[in-house]
C-alpha cells in the first residue's frame, strides 16, 4: 500500500524542482536579453544586480556559452564581461566595407605589441625596447582605436605616464584575457619571429588584471588636465 505521505512528499519535491528549473530558465532568458541589448560587453556584476537574488551568474553564463558555441553567433567572455560576437569561422561573410579599420603601420603594431606584453610601460621604456623614438602620432592612433589607455603614473623622477591595453583591445583580437596572448612558440609557429632570434630572447607574461602596481599612482584630474585630456578647471571649451 502506497503511503499518502510519501506521495505528498514526492509531489512537493517535484513541484519544487520544477519551480527551480523555471527560475533558472527565466534567469537565462534575462541574462541573454541583457547581453544582446548591450553595445558593450556586460560584466557579471551588472547581470547579478538585475537577476533574481542568489542567482549563480557564472553558471548561467557558462551554460549560455555552451548553447551558443556551435551557432553562427557565439557568447564570448572578455576580461570578466560577456558579449555576443559573430563566430570566428563566419567572419568572412560579414561585410565591413563601410567601416573597415585602416591597417596599422609597422611602428604602431610594434608599439601595441610592446604595450600588450610589457604593461604597465612608459613611453621611454617603449623607445628603449624598440631602439627608436616613438612619435606621439603613433600613440594617438592606438588610443583613438580604443586599444591603449593611460593607466597611471610611475613613482619615479618625472612621474612618467604608464600605458596599458583596454577591454576593446581584447574584444577586437578575440582574447578573453591577457593570458591568451600568444607565447614565444606560438609566435614562432605563425612565422612572426625570425628563426635566428637571440638565445636569451623571451616574451614577458602580461599582467592578469587592471590593478595598479606598487610603483604606480592613479591618474588624477590634474594629470588629465596636464595630458590635455580635460580642459583645466575653471575654464570652459567653446
Amino acid at each position: 500500500m502506497i503511503d499518502p505521505k510519501s506521495v505528498e512528499d514526492f509531489e512537493d519535491d517535484f513541484e519544487g524542482r520544477s519551480r527551480d528549473l523555471q527560475a533558472e530558465i527565466e534567469a537565462e532568458r534575462i541574462a541573454e536579453a541583457l547581453v544582446f541589448a548591450s553595445s558593450q560587453p556586460v560584466s557579471e556584476g551588472f547581470l547579478a544586480e538585475r537577476l533574481p537574488e542568489k542567482t549563480d551568474v557564472r553558471a548561467i553564463m557558462l551554460r549560455l556559452k555552451a548553447h551558443y558555441a556551435p551557432r553562427g553567433v557565439n557568447l564570448v567572455q572578455i576580461e570578466g564581461a560577456w558579449a555576443f560576437r559573430t563566430a570566428a569561422d563566419l567572419s568572412f561573410v560579414i561585410r565591413r566595407d563601410d567601416n573597415e579599420v585602416k591597417k596599422l603601420s609597422r611602428a604602431a603594431l610594434e608599439v601595441l605589441a610592446i604595450i600588450a606584453y610589457h604593461q604597465p610601460v612608459t613611453r621611454a621604456e617603449i623607445e628603449d625596447i624598440r631602439g627608436v623614438q616613438t612619435s606621439r602620432g603613433t600613440l594617438d592612433v592606438l588610443m583613438e582605436a580604443g586599444w591603449v589607455r593611460f593607466r597611471g603614473r610611475r613613482r619615479t623622477p618625472g612621474r612618467p605616464v604608464t600605458l596599458g591595453t583596454t577591454r576593446d583591445f581584447l574584444d577586437h583580437f578575440g582574447l578573453e584575457e591577457l593570458r591568451d596572448l600568444p607565447g614565444l612558440e606560438e609566435l614562432k609557429g605563425a612565422g612572426l619571429l625570425s628563426g635566428r632570434i637571440p638565445a636569451n630572447f623571451n616574451i614577458p607574461s602580461p599582467l592578469m588584471n587592471d590593478e595598479l602596481t606598487e610603483d604606480e599612482d592613479p591618474i588624477t584630474q590634474m594629470d588629465l588636465e596636464e595630458l590635455g585630456l580635460l580642459a583645466p578647471r575653471g575654464t570652459s571649451e567653446d
